[in-house]
């Protein structure tokens, strides 16, 4: 059976790659960097093989910064838009996506929380708060 691809794309579309199942995992990350670099309570990444990715276009405007003191720890964005773009690892046996990036379905729900003691103190479990389908009732 082939391999589904899922396609991902930058929000104003210079930048666009695919990845190809099978995914090395899914998961969110609370720790303090990728909530500074999300703005968000947490980073959603995929965690893919290096043979299962591939840009399709925008590359050259895609720009990867490794942030000096650490590690591991690298965030790559499109130069255009700022959104957030896949990268590879600093030691270059995976690339990270971000799964807001996404276009299609990866068929792949997350499978842990990282970092889960240093998480926001803001942050408040999705099933604690109410939802709608698009604003709430009061800003339409």
């Amino acid at each position: 059976m082939e391999s589904k691809v899922v396609k991902g794309s930058c929000l104003c579309g210079e930048v666009s790659y695919e990845i190809t199942p099978p995914f090395k995992s899914f998961r969110y990350c609370h720790c303090p960097r990728c909530r500074k670099h999300t703005g968000s309570a947490h980073a959603s990444n995929l965690f893919v093989a290096p043979d299962h990715f591939r840009w399709v276009k925008g590359e050259d405007v895609a720009l990867q910064f490794n942030l000096p003191d650490a590690h591991s720890f690298a965030r790559c964005f499109c130069t255009k838009c700022g959104s957030p773009v896949p990268h590879r690892s600093r030691r270059g046996d995976y690339v990270v996506v971000p799964a807001g990036s996404l276009d299609d379905d990866p068929h792949i729900l997350p499978e842990c929380s990282i970092f889960w003691d240093a998480r926001a103190s803001w942050f408040k479990d999705f099933d604690d708060i109410p939802k709608f389908a698009e604003y709430p009732p009061d800003e339409e």
